[in-house]
């Protein structure tokens, strides 16, 4: 008699078990894709300790000696004490405008996955083609605009154009296709309730995922940009940890490890912010993939 052996709960069938060669190359790929993230990362917080001696002078992956205080005194020296209140301004720039961003996001894409207009197919082709188009080819021309507004040096001048998002609005129209019942909508309009209660009582809650990896990528991206608020901004108080970082890196002979020790406090808001939200927004990036 035949012998059979009883398939392990959550294994795959025998026929589709990975081979040995399989196994192995997926354990490359991925210990190599490991250290091609957090080797960077590693650098940083080492570089972090050391002056411009101990840069070039000590083996990069280990801590100097008694610079880490040092270069934040350094740090805070060079910045006039602003240091602080630039990583305050780009929690503020990035918040405001993650959170208005997302919200025209998803109105924009519930609109556009829900309604019936004349020219909805050119609309959505015009915000697609906004993905196509570099931030850089923008910035001059949002510059003479907001020039001749008279809000150029203030704090709109970073939070509107950051509030656009081409993708945001892609993406909340296909989670709102996906996870928005149209039978939901069309039984709470015969019970009475008005388009903007039917939104903001139930769609949103329905579009919470998508709503969570938007506001990470506009906040991300507002974090991130440079260009911006290089165009816009002169006064000291109102730049961001980026700009700030960059006018210390282009001084003459700059302090590298206090630039290090600033890039690192600068980058922390983000890594809080995505290990606080990761469940969310990984199930917001899968808003569509499986149709039901």
């Amino acid at each position: 008699m035949q012998n059979y052996r009883l398939s392990v709960e959550g294994a795959p069938p025998r026929s589709l078990k990975p081979s040995v060669s399989a196994k192995t190359l997926t354990w490359v790929v991925l210990i190599f894709a490991l250290a091609y993230f957090l080797l960077p990362i590693l650098w940083v917080i080492f570089s972090a300790t050391k002056n411009n001696h101990d840069l070039v002078g000590t083996f990069g992956f280990w801590f100097a000696d008694n610079s880490l205080g040092q270069n934040y005194s350094k740090l805070m020296g060079w910045t006039k004490g602003y240091f602080w209140r630039w990583v305050a301004n780009s929690l503020l720039y990035s918040t405001v405008a993650g959170a208005l961003g997302t919200l025209i996001s998803v109105m924009a894409g519930y609109g556009l996955a829900k309604f019936r207009f004349p020219g909805k197919n050119l609309v959505m082709v015009a915000i697609m083609s906004g993905l196509l188009l570099p931030v850089a080819l923008l910035t001059i021309p949002m510059y003479l605009v907001f020039h001749n507004l008279g809000l150029t040096n203030t704090m709109w001048a970073i939070i509107i154009p950051c509030c656009v998002s081409p993708f945001g609005v892609f993406l909340g129209r296909v989670y709102a296709q996906s996870s928005v019942p149209t039978e939901l909508i069309e039984a709470a309009r015969i019970d009475g309730a008005s388009e903007s209660r039917i939104f903001f009582t139930m769609v949103l809650r329905l579009l919470a995922p998508a709503m969570v990896t938007i506001f990470l990528f506009i906040f991300v991206a507002t974090w991130n940009n440079f260009l911006l608020p290089l165009m816009m901004l002169s006064s000291d108080s109102l730049k961001p940890v980026t700009l700030g970082l960059y006018g210390m890196v282009t001084y003459f002979k700059p302090e590298k490890g206090a630039v290090m020790l600033g890039s690192l406090l600068g980058v922390i808001p983000l890594i809080i912010l995505f290990l606080g939200l990761q469940k969310y927004w990984q199930s917001g990036l899968a808003a569509g993939s499986v149709k039901e």
